[in-house]
């Protein structure tokens, strides 16, 4: 009787567990696009502008391994605006086992990954590390987190340092590490700090200081920044600080209004030309499960005595799975 049960269940487990470690995959998606207009100064910057789009596949083996490829489409500084350039945004492999998980390759970077996720509206506005080049959201090299308990995670990173777009150009590496803390249901603080090393002696390593709590009910979030950026540009004292406050309020599962405030400031004013404050305010509309439109305003506020306010009306899209 018991050979009888063996032989009937076993093969049953089997199947359960070689089904359980079918390699599956699915694509990735996402394309963020825009109807804008200024307004006085800026009334001639107006039309439809497209963001960037990000397409890729994740692909999962079993046993805790995954692959990930993703390209970046978007503008480049270095060629005309109306042009786009590819780049290779992830191509990266991960392992996880337990509470530790592995990445290696071109990597999702930790910077502000939990505060750009808090935030919620990438496709809009980019976090405030990302929205002023403080740092990239991948790079070339390794990381490890480690869920030490319920409420805490560790991470290090060792990357070099200069982005997805540049991979390797100086010598010089980039050390991370954060932790993520939730100590109540809702709450989370996250920690972040880096030295990203100087390529020679004439240039001074760039320290970096990312800091947030933030808090989510079932009908509201709110979270608040603070940043700091030592030797900007590998030059000695040019330290740069940065808040951000932000706020989500659900009105159902459709609607939510947003608002943020940013403020990004410089030691001694050395980067007076360009520090300033902003405003953003909207409301966003889910249409279905993979569209998204957020008509929003924004005002900035230069720093620099004499330099006018700036006021844009944006509709912003999402598009993607």
């Amino acid at each position: 009787m018991l050979a009888l049960w063996a032989s009937v269940c076993m093969p049953m487990a089997n199947a359960q567990e070689t089904k359980a470690e079918q390699p599956k995959g699915k694509a990735i998606i996402r394309i963020f696009t825009n109807l804008h207009t200024g307004f006085g100064q800026d009334r001639d910057d107006r039309g439809f502008e497209l963001n960037r789009s990000y397409l890729g596949y994740q692909y999962d083996l079993g046993k805790g391994l995954q692959l990930k490829a993703v390209m970046d489409v978007g503008k480049s500084s270095a060629v005309d605006d109306l042009q786009r350039i590819a780049f290779i945004k992830n191509a990266q492999v991960s392992w996880k086992t337990g509470k530790l998980t592995l990445h290696g390759g071109m990597i999702s970077t930790i910077q502000f990954k939990v505060q750009e996720d808090f935030w919620g509206y990438r496709y809009m506005m980019m976090s405030f590390q990302d929205y002023y080049k403080w740092g990239s959201s991948a790079d070339l090299g390794i990381s490890a987190a480690y869920k030490l308990t319920d409420w805490l995670t560790a991470e290090a990173i060792v990357v070099n340092g200069e982005g997805y777009k540049k991979v390797q150009k100086n010598d010089g590496l980039q050390y991370g590490l954060g932790a993520t803390i939730q100590p109540l249901k809702g709450l989370t603080v996250r920690l972040y700090g880096s030295l990203n090393e100087g390529a020679d002696e004439t240039k001074e390593d760039i320290s970096n200081v990312a800091t947030m709590i933030g808090y989510k009910g079932k009908s509201f979030s709110v979270a608040a920044e603070y940043n700091w950026l030592g030797n900007s540009g590998n030059v000695k004292d040019a330290d740069m600080y940065g808040y951000s406050v932000y706020g989500t309020v659900k009105m159902n599962k459709n609607l939510e209004a947003f608002a943020r405030y940013d403020l990004l400031t410089s030691k001694d004013d050395w980067n007076e030309a360009k520090d300033e404050s902003t405003i953003l305010a909207g409301m966003q509309f889910k249409l279905g499960k993979y569209v998204k439109l957020a008509p929003n305003f924004r005002m900035y506020m230069p720093k620099k005595e004499g330099a006018d306010n700036r006021y844009m009306a944006y509709i912003s899209c999402f598009f993607g799975i």
